[in-house]
């Protein structure tokens, strides 16, 4: 089936099975591997992408249910000469990370965190994040990680 959407700015049009997941099609078929696949159940929340606005998790979800959806992966976050997104750049400040595989997807469920929730408490960082899990950091510095990123996403509107 053929589905198109864009991603990260940028057109795409797919030719893949009726039951290809999405996060398949960003990494397979688009090579956009930033966005990782943990559980394969939803549970872990490393595939996290933004859908139309949305923090979804994409190994739940079939890439033909999304014709002309906006998407945003981690490769699209970061500006064209490599500035950071206000909210990487906090994750590296603050060690919110160690072995890396859940920050991508943390990432994008602090973004949509902060979209819909500015000024969120520690509490309500806490909740947003409950469907990413990071076998690493304890998710002391993750929180602080989110709380610098939407101070500084603040700032900059």
């Amino acid at each position: 089936m053929l589905v198109s959407f864009k991603v990260n700015g940028k057109a795409a049009s797919l030719d893949v099975a009726p039951n290809t997941l999405l996060v398949t099609a960003i990494r397979e078929h688009l090579r956009l591997t930033g966005t990782h696949v943990g559980c394969d159940t939803a549970q872990c929340g490393a595939c996290t992408v933004i859908v139309d606005g949305r923090a979804i998790k994409s190994c739940n979800t079939l890439a033909v249910q999304h014709p002309g959806a906006d998407i945003t992966t981690i490769e699209g976050l970061a500006q064209p000469d490599g500035t950071m997104h206000p909210m990487q750049a906090a994750f590296k400040e603050c060690h919110g990370l160690q072995c890396g595989f859940c920050t991508p997807g943390m990432v994008m469920s602090a973004l949509d965190l902060c979209h819909r929730t500015p000024n969120a408490s520690e509490a309500q960082i806490r909740e947003q994040l409950d469907g990413n899990l990071c076998r690493c950091t304890g998710y002391q510095n993750i929180v602080k990680a989110v709380q610098q990123g939407q101070a500084a996403m603040a700032s900059r509107s």
